[in-house]
């Protein structure tokens, strides 16, 4: 066979007699050294696109099961919604995504029921508020359209706490499991105190503002009783407000006092038994029992490929392939 083709062509080094043979040694080695530069340069491009394909690819498969479940929802089946993690207008459980998944589960052909899975600590008021509004808003639309009712659970995993509650009693019913953390009704606004620190220290503040409360709850400065008496009233107004919404979700279903709205928190055993929930349920349980739909289509919004990408290997990777991209590639990525 003839090799020749992958061969370098070699030349003869010029001899010490010829004219000008330093500057043709040179010129020889030059060639050389640019030769090998653009040589371990493709290499080295080519090397980057394949990791970068090969974790592209890692991904996909991460998510086939939900792709697999999406394609079977010919079927009469269950919705599945996650709210999982803190709520907020940048996580998983924001409102963008979660109503964007509750619109599409309403929508689709052959859903008899809704499956709310709910693991959350809470988090803003706002977006818990955007969830449950949205929640009555198209189950309203829902029996307009085509007089019948949509069923919404709420089904509470480890922890269904302050915002994670809020959402959940836009459901018609609440299932827990008996170990389940159910509750924190209340708000709260947190804080830490440094001006006696700095008076121990000699650090002398200076904020200037244009507004006599505009600093107000900052750490450096003290925090008069006026200022004090109105956050309190802030906070209680928002309290006042996840109180409503409770009542207008469970009804007569409560069977506690006061001490349901203080904050507290109970155990998915002692939450059914005050009125908090209904019964004790997985997200299977429900699909099966209750709906009557044992199939689970999970409908949850998940982030692209290039966002779940980013959010693993973490921000600067996430750079790193972009620039990645728009040096070996060609793409022009925004920024």
């Amino acid at each position: 066979m003839n090799w020749k083709f992958w061969k370098r062509r070699e030349h003869d080094m010029p001899s010490p007699d010829q004219p000008d043979w330093e500057r043709a040694v040179l010129n020889r080695l030059a060639a050389g050294y640019l030769r090998d530069q653009r040589s371990r340069r493709r290499w080295g491009n080519l090397f980057k696109v394949l990791v970068l394909l090969y974790l592209v690819a890692l991904l996909m498969i991460a998510n086939l099961p939900s792709l697999s479940d999406m394609t079977s929802a010919g079927e009469q089946h269950t919705a599945l919604i996650d709210v999982k993690g803190v709520i907020a207008s940048d996580t998983d459980a924001s409102a963008d995504r979660v109503i964007s998944a509750l619109r599409a589960a309403f929508k689709a052909d052959r859903v008899k029921g809704i499956v709310m899975r709910i693991n959350s600590p809470g988090g803003s008021p706002v977006q818990a508020a955007y969830i449950n509004d949205e929640i009555e808003r198209l189950k309203a639309k829902y029996k307009q359209e085509k007089d019948q009712d949509m069923p919404v659970y709420a089904v509470a995993v480890d922890l269904c706490a302050s915002g994670g509650y809020y959402i959940a009693v836009g459901a018609d019913e609440i299932y827990v499991d008996k170990g389940s953390l159910i509750g924190s009704i209340g708000v709260l606004i947190n804080s830490f105190g440094f001006q006696k620190a700095m008076e121990d220290f000699g650090i002398e503040r200076r904020l200037l503002t244009a507004g006599a409360n505009k600093g107000i709850l900052d750490p450096f400065s003290p925090l008069d009783q006026g200022q004090r008496d109105f956050i309190l009233n802030v906070l209680d107004t928002l309290h006042q407000q996840f109180i409503a919404e409770v009542k207008q979700g469970r009804g007569d279903r409560l069977k506690g006092g006061d001490e349901l709205f203080s904050g507290l928190f109970w155990s998915g055993q002692e939450a059914v038994e005050l009125g908090l929930a209904d019964g004790l349920g997985s997200s299977s349980y429900v699909a099966r029992e209750i709906i009557g739909a044992e199939k689970i289509v999970e409908y949850t919004r998940k982030r692209d490929l290039f966002e779940s990408l980013v959010k693993r290997l973490g921000v600067s990777f996430g750079a790193g392939i972009m620039q990645t991209l728009n040096s070996s590639v060609g793409l022009n990525m925004p920024r």
